[in-house]
């Protein structure tokens, strides 16, 4: 691919626009499909829980979710209004227990302690201000509740040549510091390993990821 054509993939990884953001939201759905369910899987969701997703992206994995336990309600939120309609689009059928929200991508639009699980996959690479932002992110996350964050290891995401545009990547000491200046006190780290299709062709590549659970 040549050097603006890899630009705009990283534009619309990072917020999708347009007829070419809903291809990279169903796109980023298939490839992203297992870091994303074994997220959901390391959340441990029980019934009646209040869920929310950052970054839900199309929300192609929604029923994945709302069939683990009963009585669930979920919110996502997306700073990419393509995103934000797709979701809505690809879901209508859940409407009573999902609702999806735009949003400006720095401060949460909840109250404290709303949510028991909160989840977000290949996301943190484009925060501001992560520290800030994983302080909202306790902020909002009731004091027993768990954090599940998701992200390709800086190993493998500097080989991609599309996140050299406006990625900001990390290794498991470099998350795991990062975690340490925010308000949260424990977490987990746990490392994947899987085959997947590239974005930029049809070669399979090696994708190694974390999945960090963390608690207050």
């Amino acid at each position: 691919m040549e050097k603006e054509e890899l630009k705009t993939l990283a534009q619309n990884l990072a917020n999708p626009q347009g007829e070419k953001g809903v291809e990279i939201g169903e796109m980023m759905n298939t490839t992203n499909i297992s870091m994303t369910l074994e997220s959901i899987r390391a959340l441990l969701i029980e019934d009646d829980e209040h869920i929310l997703e950052i970054g839900h992206g199309n929300a192609g994995h929604l029923k994945n979710i709302l069939n683990l336990a009963k009585g669930l309600k979920y919110k996502g939120v997306d700073i990419s209004e393509t995103m934000y309609q797709e979701a809505k689009r690809l879901n209508h059928e859940f409407e009573n227990q999902a609702e999806f929200i735009l949003y400006e991508g720095t401060k949460l639009p909840f109250e404290d302690e709303t949510f028991d699980k909160i989840f977000t996959v290949n996301t943190v690479y484009f925060w501001k201000n992560p520290v800030e932002f994983l302080n909202e992110v306790c902020r909002v996350l009731k004091d027993n509740g768990t954090f599940v964050l998701t992200f390709g290891q800086r190993n493998f995401m500097e080989k991609l040549p599309f996140t050299a545009y406006d990625f900001t990547l990390y290794n498991n000491d470099e998350m795991e510091e990062l975690v340490s200046k925010s308000h949260f006190k424990r977490m987990k780290t746990s490392e994947k390993e899987e085959e997947i299709k590239s974005k930029t062709g049809n070669e399979t590549i090696q994708r190694i990821y974390t999945i960090l659970t963390i608690k207050k």
